[in-house]
């Protein structure tokens, strides 16, 4: 991994899912202290977002160490943490292997390994930047989701102040990846994370994104300023193919919720 460039967005996944393996012990302890505890109050908002329910089937892709996977699975749903990493779900079956209504998968996003239709909410946070092609993530996603089912995506974003869209990127570029080591967790994989980060497309348009897959009554709402945002929609219940869908949503403008 070259020290100029580890996030362009053509990104290796044997190389990412091999950092992410390195890092995957002292994740979230790391991601506590840089987000100076954001990532429970963004891991709550993200819960009450999918709304999930007793009996419901839902997936939590990119699901790391199964934080956000074992917060949904309180609610009584059964739920599939997948992710592309062998070692954060390593980590998450130590940690949340006891809670008899979450399994682990080993997953590519682009490629899902569930049936068409197969589960009535769909969730990923901070794992859509990591993927080659994120459309393609959003359309798998939709495909293995019910009709009437829904989405919801939490992301790292754009930070619409730009006084504070400014601070923020110099924390990311100069202090983040020095927390990490701190912390005793590999900077270089948090040098990715700022230029990933850095990189990802605004909110319009990852909202423009999953109109364009299928997904329809598509919002966001911004947390922490916009250092996240947390993108919801549905899939119709007589769902469109995605590039008819794309035709008819193209011009449309995101809202907010």
């Amino acid at each position: 991994m070259t020290q100029s460039k580890r996030a362009d967005l053509g990104k290796d996944p044997q190389r990412v899912s091999g950092m992410f393996d390195q890092v995957a012990a002292g994740y979230d302890r790391t991601n506590t202290v840089m987000t100076f505890g954001n990532d429970a109050f963004w891991r709550a908002a993200t819960t009450r977002a999918v709304a999930p329910k007793r009996g419901e089937r839902i997936l939590d892709l990119a699901a790391g160490t199964a934080s956000s996977s074992a917060s949904i699975a309180m609610s009584g749903a059964d739920v599939v943490a997948a992710d592309f990493s062998p070692g954060m779900l390593a980590e998450g079956r130590r940690r949340h292997g006891n809670l008899k209504n979450l399994s682990f998968v080993e997953a590519d996003a682009m490629n899902l390994p569930f049936a068409d239709d197969e589960f009535d909410a769909v969730t990923m946070s901070y794992g859509l930047r990591n993927v080659q092609q994120p459309k393609k993530a959003l359309a798998e996603l939709f495909r293995v989701t019910k009709p009437g089912g829904r989405v919801v995506i939490n992301e790292f974003s754009t930070p619409p102040g730009k006084v504070f869209r400014g601070l923020y990127r110099l924390y990311n570029a100069q202090v983040l990846p020095r927390v990490a080591r701190v912390a005793g967790t590999n900077g270089d994989a948090y040098d990715y994370l700022n230029e990933s980060i850095k990189d990802w497309p605004d909110q319009r348009t990852l909202s423009a994104w999953l109109r364009e897959v299928g997904w329809t009554d598509v919002a966001y709402r911004n947390l922490s300023f916009g250092i996240v945002a947390l993108h919801r929609g549905i899939k119709p219940a007589k769902a469109n193919k995605p590039s008819n869908t794309a035709k008819a949503t193209r011009t449309a403008r995101p809202k907010k919720a």
